[in-house]
């Protein structure tokens, strides 16, 4: 194999879009190969080299930047195509918003660098590379992408609906506002027809998707305010639409709109994914998360009350700076007081330019390494205990995959368990199943 010299002259002809961390990145990665697609090129065969590669980034998790340095190594290393010449490299997402042209410094075998609210240019970008050039953009022009992207054709059976971006909460320890920008919230009347345009291709759940997807508000085609409970509502009188599901949530906007609404639309999942992050009240503060353990636990009952099925979900941190042994003990005490039926847990790391990663008292690795690990094992143990409670229940399987086994199918339960069946069926039915037995990650359905 020859030393990859410069960059493909012409436009490339295939492309790979790889997406890290959170659903939004997903449905952003979704948007940036739909762009790719119109501009004539196609999506590569799983595990085919591509002409040009798309690094969706996320800049959550530790040590995040130099992963991204080292895909990029191993993706020209890896390149097996024409002699003297290199695939074209992209770097999108939160890492490329943070970085910038630092990324360009370091990595001379990236060709563009692009933030995730100005992907709509990467077409552009992609042809001042095919060119010769070298493109960044990292401008947070509100909304202009949204206009700018392809229509929705084609659809998977789950679907994701970004209607908000952005974050004006500002925890300590959190880059979002930074790599996102503000709270901003799409209009209406797009939505709706983004949404229309994803059941016409396929869809019969859709996710909505927020950094602070309960802060969406706008106004109806009537010209009322609504909040997010009232584009639900909406969507819901689609007949062919027969899910929906929304996250990421605050607790501080769960509305009582919002609230009702899970006890009064069917549609809507019994599902929450309602991060508190911990269990301690002063540690809470710390990250400026604007709740306390009380008004979190507050609104966990009220949600009980309309919809006593539903399933909870969260996300923690552990080891924040100065969390001592008594604060982490109050977190698992808080998830033994919820019952999670399945949760995210994370240690504490330090992200440039955040409040946190300046405040003393920063916790060793080993302590949080143990502390998580006694975290993780509530969490097992209450989601092991919520799909045990499942079994005798008969639901409905939205079949998403074939499993390993013939005549096997996968699906999601309405409380986003993984669940497994054997018969006959096709991706995207909505069948019938008893559920029979629970394992440690997932349950056996018997089709009805």
């Amino acid at each position: 194999m020859s030393a990859p010299t410069s960059p493909p002259k012409d436009l490339p002809k295939t492309f790979h879009v790889k997406s890290f961390g959170c659903q939004m990145n997903v449905y952003d990665g979704e948007r940036m190969a739909e762009l790719l697609a119109a501009q004539g090129m196609t999506a590569a065969e799983a595990g085919a080299n591509a002409d040009l590669v798309v690094l969706n980034t996320c800049h959550i998790r530790e040590r995040a930047t130099e992963k991204v340095y080292s895909d990029i190594g191993r993706i020209v290393k890896n390149w097996d195509g024409e002699a003297g010449t290199a695939p074209m490299i992209a770097v999108a997402g939160c890492v490329a918003q943070a970085e910038g042209e630092e990324i360009m410094a370091r990595a001379p075998s990236v060709s563009v660098v692009v933030g995730p609210q100005a992907y709509h240019r990467l077409p552009e970008m992609v042809a001042t590379a095919a060119a010769g050039g070298r493109a960044t953009e990292t401008d947070m022009p509100a909304e202009a992408k949204f206009a700018a992207l392809p229509k929705r054709r084609k659809s998977a059976p789950s679907a994701f609906l970004t209607v908000q971006e952005g974050c004006d909460k500002f925890c300590t320890y959190c880059v979002v506002p930074y790599t996102r920008g503000a709270e901003i919230s799409r209009p209406f009347s797009d939505l709706v027809e983004e949404a229309t345009l994803l059941v016409a291709g396929g869809a019969v759940e859709i996710t909505l998707l927020g950094q602070n997807v309960n802060a969406w508000m706008g106004e109806d085609h009537k010209g009322r305010a609504v909040g997010l409970d009232g584009l639900i509502r909406t969507l819901a009188a689609n007949p062919d639409l027969q899910r929906i599901r929304y996250t990421t949530s605050h607790p501080n906007d769960m509305t009582d709109a919002l609230i009702a609404a899970h006890g009064e639309i069917d549609k809507l999942m019994p599902f929450l994914h309602l991060p508190v992050q911990a269990g301690s009240d002063r540690v809470l503060k710390a990250m400026n998360r604007s709740h306390s353990v009380e008004s979190y636990l507050r609104v966990l009952d009220r949600v009980r009350a309309v919809r006593p099925d539903i399933a909870l979900s969260g996300d923690f941190i552990v080891g924040f700076p100065g969390e001592t042994d008594a604060e982490f003990a109050e977190t698992l005490r808080l998830v033994d007081a919820v019952g999670y039926a399945q949760a995210f847990s994370f240690k504490y790391s330090a992200r440039p330019g955040t409040p946190a990663a300046t405040m003393a008292d920063h916790i060793s690795a080993e302590v949080m390494d143990e502390r998580l690990q006694r975290l993780q094992a509530a969490l097992q143990r209450d989601s092991q205990a919520f799909n045990a409670a499942s079994v005798g229940k008969r639901c409905h399987i939205l079949v998403d995959r074939r499993g390993k086994l013939v005549g096997q199918w996968l699906g999601k339960s309405p409380w986003l368990q993984s669940v497994h069946f054997m018969g006959d069926a096709a991706i995207g039915d909505l069948v019938e199943v008893d559920l029979i037995e629970a394992g440690p990650n997932s349950l056996t359905g018997r089709l009805v």
